[in-house]
């Protein structure tokens, strides 16, 4: 089912997200969808996320089909020009995948093939515009599509913590006028700043799903503030995680201020996107606790 169609029935919608192995084999990919399945509306696929090559997210998206969840098939512009990008979208609609997520990508130097070619022939926007030809019978070279146009819902993402926020509400405008039509945030983990974002971008009229990553350790948090632009894990949370180790260790401290970020954010948004890299197994607790 298209995530729109959920938006428009009012639901409160809520995703997660997997990553593709750094292999061929899926055993434990499959299990850990299978754990959260009938806890979430759809689930993520990633496309080599931080720029790490791994198994392709077309191939995943399908087997979690196949097995009756709903994928969200998430492109980067990185590694594939227009050509490659409009086969796979074809692709996906073949496969009966009605969910993407549109983004231009992190630079391949950010990963584990740095001395790779980047490409970005198209970036999120242009390829929303292409997705929409795609749906109108055509090419983005204006060549007809054989049989029937492809239809999809299609998705983008916005840093409501950034610093520069007027700058991410301009891209964001210009992405819904490309015809995307809800949204997934980056981690968020100051409530004000994101009441102020949603204030300002209400008019925009597209559902927006509050980004939560599971904190596991104050390492990553910290590493998250130094390292990842637009994410700021304030001092209080880093000093829930410090304080018990041994509660931080098992997940517990990650679960509750997961948790509790839904509790505070849901009011002011249409849904919450988990990305628990890895910890699949406590999205269902998180969800629990969250009174979801």
């Amino acid at each position: 089912m298209k995530l729109k169609k959920l938006f428009d029935d009012g639901k409160f919608v809520v995703t997660s997200e997997v990553g593709p192995p750094k292999g061929w084999q899926v055993d434990k990919l499959l299990h850990e969808t299978e754990i959260i399945k009938d806890k979430v509306s759809a689930i993520n696929v990633t496309d080599n996320q931080s720029s790490v090559m791994r198994l392709s997210p077309l191939v995943v998206s399908k087997l979690i089909k196949d097995r009756g969840m709903e994928p969200v098939f998430q492109i980067t512009c990185r590694d594939r020009n227009r050509l490659a990008l409009q086969s796979d979208i074809l692709g996906a609609a073949t496969f009966g995948i009605e969910n993407l997520l549109l983004l231009t990508g992190d630079h391949n130097k950010l990963g584990d093939h740095p001395d790779s070619k980047p490409v970005f022939d198209l970036d999120s926007i242009s390829l929303a515009y292409t997705v929409k030809r795609l749906e109108q019978g055509v090419d983005l070279a204006g060549n007809k599509l054989d049989g029937e146009p492809p239809k999809f819902c299609i998705g983008g993402v916005v840093s409501p913590c950034s610093d520069n926020l007027d700058s991410q509400i301009s891209k964001m405008e210009r992405k819904v006028k490309a015809g995307m039509e809800f949204f997934q945030t980056q981690a968020v983990y100051e409530v004000d700043k994101f009441i102020k974002f949603m204030d300002k971008v209400k008019g925009f009229g597209v559902p927006v799903m509050v980004g939560i990553v599971v904190l596991k350790t104050v390492g990553m948090a910290k590493f998250m503030n130094e390292n990842v632009a637009g994410i700021h894990v304030p001092d209080n949370l880093i000093e829930e995680l410090r304080k018990d180790k041994e509660k931080t260790k098992s997940g517990q401290t990650g679960m509750e201020i997961a948790a509790k970020l839904i509790k505070e954010l849901k009011p002011y948004c249409q849904g919450v996107h988990l990305m628990p890299l890895g910890w699949d197994d406590k999205v269902p607790k998180i969800l629990e606790l969250a009174g979801l």
